[in-house]
């Protein structure tokens, strides 16, 4: 609290400063131009001398608006509107004639005329100024859109019938993209996050839970709000049957996986009844939606992806408020790749060319227009909202899971955050507000930088196919380059990625560790006796690679030194895999049932004192495979919540989880035992500890009933009538036409 009193204090400070010397410019520039305003003696002052009277004088004259003005104008509220508006500039030419007054040694002087037209020049820099830099205020920005949200709702309430289920709490359920349990953890110890630290002090829970083989965004998103994670085996991977890579950050790519997804459970998704889903890559089946990739494909009035940019920014002063943020945030990262590189820091890639830019859309751009979407959502009344905040994640990417570029993230999400918690105050229902997250970052230098060659020249030697004498750069598959090239209508990975020519060459394709690998020659899954006898030694080349953990082939798990384990055989492959954590062996087990599971699936090498793994692409802080912290996202829940119960393994699970925390609005409440800790578990201990002993016995009763798998609709009812969306909700046209 204390911290953000001084900052707060900090921010007005800053504030009164820049409007004071953008006024000490103005009125030199004045100054200049006004043959009967000077700011010097007769005889002459030093350029320093007139800069101080400037300022003087500009101080003098700010100072006597704020003190003098608001009693001038009380005084005056029986004046006619037509006199006091005439009024108002004698008066303000007035208070410039006495600031001038005020310079030391009589150096400010004007006529009475030219001082009107003076101070109303100065008067509206100042304001113009105020204006620019009160719109980066959270505070002042929170009851901007309250206002304008209230004066659009009540417009469009006249005459509508009350909202059904207002009284029912919503559910609120914020992604912070890529923050593990352990760096929540640490922010949160460490007062960068007070407002999560907040939270669990007055009765939140955490817990972390533990993802598939795949721990990216596209498979735990794809699980969390659809429920199914079948055939997701990566972030990339090659289909045989159509010859085409699928691309979980590509539109096309992930409207396939969603009707998969939608097929397989036979459900919509977690947002079906009057939800909204904002700055995802899946709809969750609701109907109102702003920067979803899955739709953003689309054509015309229907496609809601890009909707959520033009509501946002058709107001000006979002405009001015992201753009001096997405400059501020854009020169920060050129400084900070900057310092990295003079350090000498290690590990490091690339950061220049437009990367900047990228990572300024990721932290400003994305988390303005989806927390504007999300306030108007929670000023509507809608019953479920899911949005996702990818700041951390594409920083992480770049500057490493843990340092002070990521912790600034951290910082500027929390104030999010904070912004959002206030805006539930004027909520037409209370919301209960669940964070968590869908991966973690595990750090580590990358594969090309560690040994000096890619993954895939690594599988044309051992092809013996000609390997190119100088090493190309895999490209990163954050999702903020994908989120760019859909605002602006451009496809993503199309081309020879997308669709790989014929012939006999392997298909190589990195999912941060993790990468696949497919022969297009073969059609299904290739048999390890026929790759052995194609490419003998490939295998081998593979496996005693220092920079790889294991492969995957056929059923087989390869490690170093010709150790193998058959998934079939109890207990074997959870010896090999061990070093990688708990579960690791059924996650292998599971993806390799996949119809699209690779010829070989390759994860890279894990040190368990460091926690760092190597990335097939060029990204320092990754996730995608099994190692470390990238595979223990978090779970945060309000106390009114049950418990999720035992360790929570996969994104399916999490599903489970969030439909039966909606079916618990209209219920009673749950109780609660007293916390003990308020953090679930301890690193050392993840399986067995949990913020509550057990859960309470309505939760136990849901889950014998069932709880955690239906897929039935939750409790809420649906609105009655139109309810006209709040800022990028405004408007609402055809549901998602891909369930």
């Amino acid at each position: 609290m204390r911290r953000r009193r001084w900052r707060t204090t900090g921010n007005a400070l800053v504030r009164v400063a820049l409007v004071w010397a953008v006024s000490t410019l103005t009125m030199l520039a004045l100054a200049g131009i006004l043959p009967d305003f000077r700011l010097q003696s007769d005889d002459g002052d030093s350029i320093t001398q007139i800069g101080i009277t400037a300022a003087w004088g500009a101080g003098a004259f700010g100072l006597l608006s704020a003190l003098v003005w608001p009693v001038v104008v009380r005084a005056l509220l029986l004046v006619p509107a037509l006199v006091l508006g005439l009024l108002v500039f004698f008066l303000n030419g007035t208070l410039l004639l006495v600031a001038l007054r005020l310079i030391p040694d009589g150096r400010g002087e004007a006529a009475p005329e030219t001082a009107v037209v003076v101070a109303a020049v100065m008067s509206a820099v100042a304001s113009a100024t105020s204006t620019a830099l009160a719109v980066r205020d959270d505070e002042a920005y929170r009851r901007r859109l309250y206002r304008l949200a209230d004066r659009r709702r009540r417009r469009q309430g006249r005459g509508a019938a009350p909202r059904a289920g207002a009284a029912v709490p919503g559910l609120l359920v914020l992604q912070l993209d890529g923050v593990g349990y352990e760096v929540l953890r640490e922010a949160c110890n460490s007062a960068l996050m007070p407002t999560v630290a907040g939270w669990l002090e007055r009765g939140h829970r955490v817990t972390s839970w533990r993802t598939d083989w795949s721990s990216q965004t596209g498979a735990s998103q794809l699980g969390i709000l659809h429920g199914s994670t079948f055939d997701v085996p990566a972030f990339r991977w090659y289909e045989k049957d159509t010859r085409e890579v699928m691309v979980c950050n590509r539109p096309t790519s992930a409207a396939e996986l969603q009707r998969r997804a939608v097929e397989r459970t036979g459900d919509g998704g977690l947002l079906t009844l009057d939800g909204a889903s904002r700055g995802n890559l899946f709809s969750g089946g609701a109907d109102q939606l702003a920067l979803v990739l899955s739709v953003s494909a689309r054509r015309g009035r229907a496609n809601r992806s890009r909707s959520g940019y033009f509501a946002y920014f058709s107001d000006p002063a979002n405009a001015v408020r992201t753009a001096l943020s997405f400059t501020a945030d854009a020169v920060r990262e050129i400084v900070q790749s900057l310092r990295a590189r003079i350090r000498g820091d290690r590990p490091r890639v690339s950061r220049g060319g437009l990367y900047p830019l990228i990572r300024a859309f990721a932290t400003v751009v994305e988390r303005d227009v989806v927390v504007a979407a999300v306030i108007g959502d929670m000023l509507a009344g809608r019953s479920v909202v899911y949005a996702d905040l990818v700041a951390y994640d594409e920083v992480a990417h770049h500057s490493g899971p843990r340092g002070r570029d990521t912790d600034q993230v951290l910082e500027r999400l929390d104030r999010s955050l904070a912004l959002l918690a206030r805006v539930c105050e004027h909520a037409p229902r209370p919301y209960r507000i669940v964070l968590l997250s869908d991966h973690g970052q595990s750090p580590g230098e990358t594969f090309l930088a560690r040994y000096g060659l890619t993954l895939k020249d690594l599988v044309r030697a051992g092809c013996g196919l000609p390997v190119s004498r100088k090493a190309g750069r895999t490209r990163s598959g954050a999702e903020a380059r994908a989120a760019v090239l859909a605002a602006l209508h451009r496809p993503v990975e199309e081309g020879e990625e997308a669709r790989p020519g014929p012939g006999s060459d392997p298909v190589v394709l990195a999912s941060g560790n993790l990468a696949l690998i497919s022969f297009p020659d073969v059609p299904g899954r290739a048999s390890r006796a026929r790759i052995e006898r194609t490419h003998p030694a490939l295998l081998t080349t593979l496996a005693n690679h220092p920079g790889v953990g294991f492969l995957l082939v056929d059923g087989v798990v390869l490690g170093a030194g010709g150790a193998e384990a058959r998934l079939d055989v109890p207990g074997e492959a959870e010896e090999l895999l061990a070093p990688f954590g708990p579960g690791a062996a059924a996650a292998v087990r599971r993806t390799d049932a996949f119809p699209h599971v690779a010829d070989i699936m390759v994860n890279s090498a894990y040190d368990p004192d460091t926690g760092a793994v190597h990335a097939f692409e060029e990204q320092i802080g990754s996730h995608g495979g099994l190692g470390g912290e990238q595979g223990h996202p978090f779970l945060m829940w309000p106390a009114q919540l049950s418990d999720p119960g035992e360790e929570l393994v996969g994104a399916e699970a999490v599903h489970g989880v969030l439909r039966r925390w909606l079916r618990e609005a209209d219920g009673p409440q749950v109780p609660v035992a007293p916390p003990g800790d308020r953090w679930a578990g301890e690193p050392a201990s993840r399986d067995a500890g949990r913020y509550a002993a057990a859960p309470p016995a309505r939760a136990v009763e849901a889950e014998a009933a069932g709880g955690g798998t239906s897929r039935e609709a939750p409790q809420n009812s649906p609105p009655e009538g139109h309810i006209g969306g709040i800022l990028p909700s405004d408007g609402s046209p055809a549901r998602d036409e891909t369930r």
